[in-house]
């Protein structure tokens, strides 16, 4: 989807990071992908909250709220 937008160096860095060990091409590629895609879906579920709000800019509660209802859909409805 949109895993082009980051560069791979982060990408490896972030899983170094975690465990300090060798990374493998297609993993830091997959985690790449994984985190675009995300990405992707909680930057279009912002913008949802914007425009019901009937705003233009998406604000920080736009994304808290987003990644919330992406992340654990079900889990989180009452938390807003």
């Amino acid at each position: 989807m949109m895993a082009e937008e980051f560069t791979i160096a982060p990408i490896r860095r972030l899983l170094k990071k975690a465990g300090k060990l060798r990374i493998n091409e297609g993993a830091a590629n997959k985690l790449r992908d994984y985190i675009g895609e995300y990405g992707q879906l909680v930057a279009e579920k912002a913008v949802e909250y914007a425009k019901k709000d009937g705003r233009k800019t998406v604000l920080e509660r736009d994304i808290k709220n987003a990644a919330l209802e992406v992340w654990i859909p079900e889990e989180n409805e009452d938390e807003r």
